[in-house]
């Protein structure tokens, strides 16, 4: 059990835990993971970042639940990448065009802004971009717990984080029934 006099905040990095899901088969019920950190560490605030298309009704509808269960949403537009016929993309993803949401930067930003105030950093994501900011968090005596699923963590966060946590672990008290 961590030490509750740590303050800490969660840092969800949206897409990564959306393919993570898909990989896994099963859902995260967000407000179960909500209570499960909560008991665990002192979380003064969770945020969840996120791209989102103008017209994605469902999504929308997602991130007005994560702010009543007072997970706060980060978002931007989703940026569009058009595929000529050409390109080496267009055969595997049979698409003309591709939606991408990219938020290391903001992530990475917001923790570096707010890390004078908290003592522990919780990171949902598996993404290997993040392991040059764990290790520097690190050098200035801050913990990086990392959240994530054996199928999708990469080694190098993996290695750098002060510890890690396998949704599949815990499966039993964060699923979406």
């Amino acid at each position: 059990m961590a030490d509750q006099k740590q303050t800490s905040k969660v840092y969800i990095d949206g897409a990564n835990m959306f393919y993570t899901q898909q990989k896994l088969g099963w859902f995260l019920d967000w407000k179960k993971l909500k209570e499960f950190l909560g008991r665990k560490y002192k979380v003064v605030e969770f945020r969840y970042y996120t791209g989102i298309k103008s017209e994605d009704d469902k999504m929308k509808s997602f991130l007005r639940y994560l702010d009543h269960i007072n997970i706060i949403p980060i978002t931007k537009p989703l940026k569009v990448i058009r595929i000529s016929k050409k390109h080496p993309l267009k055969n595997l993803y049979n698409y003309p065009e591709i939606y991408k949401s990219n938020f290391d930067v903001e992530i990475t930003a917001d923790i570096l802004l707010d890390r004078v105030n908290i003592d522990q950093i919780i990171l949902l994501s598996g993404d290997s971009d993040f392991q040059y900011l764990v290790k520097r968090l690190k050098d200035v005596g801050k913990k990086v717990t990392v959240y994530s699923s054996r199928k999708t963590i990469s080694w190098e966060l993996k290695l750098e984080a002060s510890e890690y946590f396998y949704l599949e672990d815990i499966k039993n008290k964060i699923e979406r029934k």
